[in-house]
Parts: structure tokens; sequence; C-alpha cells
């Protein structure tokens, strides 16, 4: 894997939807180089800091690939698939999607290195982003969810700069097959089991397998797909 990035992105809070939450997914591109950091892009922004952002969740990577699918199937979003920065990404390539990228994979960005931690779980703030009430519920669905990057060393990225792989401890776990057990064959003991021991993957995911493991039963993900009712 050898790539270039297409552009870096980052987020003011503005507010979002009816309720105007708080919010950073307005991602816009730079032309300069931007800091990288364990929290992220410096001059990154997240309005929910609980769910969004932090070590685990430092820089979200979507594979601009995705906008022609999205396009052929859904050509009436509200939004304007028209550039990078669309579904909230900070980095934006092309050539690489969730079954070419594992979890824990190594990379250089720029000269920062970066690891996969986990894929994005989408939420309704993307219902909001696209005034689509089910458009979390379609980006889960399709397995188009991009991934996110903890920070092992700091440094900086900008447009152009390389994305090259450096190391891939778990490449058995693509993160197009950890996407189908989560939200397709959901009760499968056996994946659920060796993703549970996967290290490199983030604690919440882990954590979220422990649960379901233990209680054999699939979480409920109502709260997060469903946009909630206006006060």
């Amino acid at each position: 894997m050898k790539l270039q990035v297409e552009a870096v992105l980052l987020g003011d809070l503005k507010p979002l939807g009816r309720q105007g939450v708080p919010s950073g997914i307005d991602k816009q591109p730079v032309a300069t180089s931007v800091e990288v950091g364990l929290e992220g892009l410096l001059g990154d922004h997240q309005g929910d800091r609980k769910n969004h952002g932090g070590p685990e969740k430092a820089i979200h990577h979507y594979p601009r690939d995705h906008y022609d699918w999205w396009l052929a199937h859904y050509p009436d979003l509200a939004l304007p698939l028209d550039r990078p920065g669309r579904f909230g990404e900070n980095i934006s390539t092309r050539g690489l999607d969730e079954s070419a990228v594992c979890i824990g994979d190594i990379v250089r960005l720029g000269t920062a290195v970066v690891q996969v931690s986990q894929g994005r779980q989408p939420c309704w703030r993307l219902n909001a982003r696209f005034n689509e009430k089910t458009m979390a519920r379609r980006v889960q669905e399709s397995a188009r969810t991009g991934w996110y990057y903890r920070v092992l060393e700091s440094g900086k990225v900008a447009p152009g700069d390389s994305l090259d792989l450096l190391e891939r401890p778990a490449r058995n776990w693509s993160l197009q097959r950890v996407l189908h057990v989560l939200y397709r064959d959901t009760l499968n003991r056996e994946a659920l089991s060796e993703l549970a021991e996967l290290s490199v993957l983030a604690d919440s995911w882990r954590n979220l397998v422990h649960r379901r493991l233990e209680k054999a039963e699939v979480e409920d993900w109502t709260a997060r797909l469903e946009t909630p009712l206006q006060e």
C-alpha cells in the first residue's frame, strides 16, 4: 500500500441539524501541512468528545472511491458529493477501502505514524448532515464506514503526501471482516472470541464484543442510528 493523500480536512464547531447541536462534521480541505498529534489534527474539532475524537479516534479516513457508489445508489442526497469532507473525514484518498485495510495496520501518514484502531460507528449526526433520517443506517449496512487512526508518532501531513503501509500485525482481520461480524454475522461466537483477543482493536470495540459474548445478544443500535426527537 503506497497512496497519495488527496485531501486533508479540518472542521470548526458549527450548529448541526434542526437541533443545532455543536458538531465538527463539516470538514473543509486545507492547502498547507497540518500538525498531527495524539488527539488528532491541529485545528480539528468534535462537538461530542464522549463519542467522537480522542486518542482512539484521532483521525478519520474515508475513501473518496465510496462517493461514486453513493452517487450511483442515492443520487438524490440533499448534500452534494462534490468534494471530500462530506462524511466528516479528515483524510481522503483513492484506491483504498475497508477490504484492503486491516485493524492494527501501521501507516506512515506524511511524517506521522498512525495505526488503524477501529471502523467508524455511524451515528445520527450523519442523518442530520445529509437531511436523511436513514443515512447512518445506510452507511452501516453498506459497510462503507471508513476507519479511525490512533497516532503512534506525531508529525505533519499535507495534501499530496504519501500514505505508506509499514506493518500489518493482524492480516486476517480486514476492516471489512470486522464490520461483517459486528453488523451481519452478529452472534458468531468463534469470530467474536477471536476478535475480542485482538489487542490492536480499540478498547471500546473489544468491550462491545466482550459484552455481546457475555449476554449472547446484540446491543441496541437505535439510539446511535436514529435521530433524537427535537424537544
